[in-house]
């Protein structure tokens, strides 16, 4: 089975170009030739510009891909622009969706009126009723990390154009939170970097220390998508992707600390005593954690990388590559004070 992968050569990519290679496919990546990532080096590369696919037609023609995996759709026009490009050329469309589609991430953010929506969220739960869920700073913000997510950012349309074509059927991989090495994001940095720095405790409020969301380590998110790239079971199924558990923030930080070796004390402080850098807006009581069955019953899947393994990895990675630009707060002066406080008013 031949492969092309747009935008393969990235974070999730240069995982899933290897694990289709093991499960004996024939891969392509579709990159501007720009990227530092060149794991596995014995790939087909077609070079050219993810938004203006149509020039590389040819190219692409030529490869004939029986499955594209799009990593990088952020839009609806994106996800039109590739399904009118890969008509007649290819067998199925396998786009990288994201669980922030759920109307959950609606209510979470404050965007969406009513009722909690019930969890884990299956493929069936209700999607959020209004697009455009991030502002405009932030999707700028984004943009400084991912230079390939459009303005009009939004799952939604992207999922409709690509499981609403009646010619080529599409495959939708709804993910989690990714990380792992090499994770643009850096999403353990905060708790590593607290922990090396021998910091007493790491304080949270009590709302952000009971919210659970579901997390993937890279690998194991690597291994779902080229399972649902490789079997014609996939074809016209959406999955949701991740760890069977959706941690709570406070039991995620335990089982890093206990990876780690830290000695320090976890503190769940009331919302009032939080410091205000560590403060998350919203209704943190709408979890976001997402039920996985589907992709597990249908295709056989199952994480190739426990979690205390997949922990390690990552914190070795970002002990070694610690974020170039702020991706988060540190008030070492602020939390000394909240936590003498909160013992104060223990004592």
């Amino acid at each position: 089975m031949r492969i092309l992968l747009i935008g393969g050569t990235g974070f999730i990519g240069s995982y899933l170009a290897p694990e289709l290679q093991r499960l004996g496919g024939e891969v392509a990546v579709f990159t501007r030739g720009q990227s530092a990532t060149q794991r596995p080096d014995n790939l087909t590369r077609i070079i050219g510009d993810r938004r203006r696919l149509r020039e590389s037609q040819a190219a692409i023609r030529a490869f004939a891909p029986d499955v594209v995996v799009d990593l990088v759709l952020s839009s609806g026009a994106q996800a039109n622009a590739l399904m009118d490009v890969m008509r007649g050329i290819t067998g199925r469309v396998v786009a990288l969706s994201s669980i922030d589609v759920y109307r959950a991430c609606g209510i979470l953010h404050g965007l969406e009126d009513g009722p909690l929506e019930p969890v884990p969220l299956t493929e069936d739960s209700a999607l959020r009723t209004k697009l455009s869920t991030y502002p405009p700073a932030q999707i700028a913000m984004v943009q400084k990390i991912y230079p390939w997510v459009d303005d009009d950012y939004d799952k939604i349309p992207v999922e409709r154009a690509v499981m609403g074509d009646a010619e080529l059927p599409g495959t939708v991989m709804r993910l989690p939170a990714v990380y792992g090495p090499g994770d643009p994001l850096h999403r353990l940095w905060p708790l590593v970097k607290r922990m090396d720095d021998d910091r007493p405790a790491i304080l949270m409020g009590e709302g952000l220390a009971a919210w659970r969301w579901t997390r993937g380590f890279v690998g194991n998110v690597a291994a779902a998508i080229a399972l649902a790239a490789m079997s014609d079971k996939a074809a016209r199924r959406v999955y949701n992707v991740g760890d069977a558990r959706a941690y709570s923030e406070l039991e995620w930080a335990r089982r890093v600390a206990s990876v780690v070796g830290w000695p320090g004390e976890l503190v769940v402080l009331p919302p009032d005593d939080v410091p205000e850098h560590l403060r998350m807006p919203g209704r943190v009581e709408q979890h976001w954690s997402a039920d996985t069955t589907r992709i597990r019953s249908e295709l056989g899947y199952a994480e190739p990388v426990d979690v205390d393994d997949a922990i390690r990895q990552t914190v070795a990675w970002e002990r070694a590559n610690p974020p170039t630009i702020p991706l988060a707060a540190f008030d070492y002066a602020a939390e000394d004070a909240a936590l003498a406080a909160a013992s104060s008013r223990r004592s």
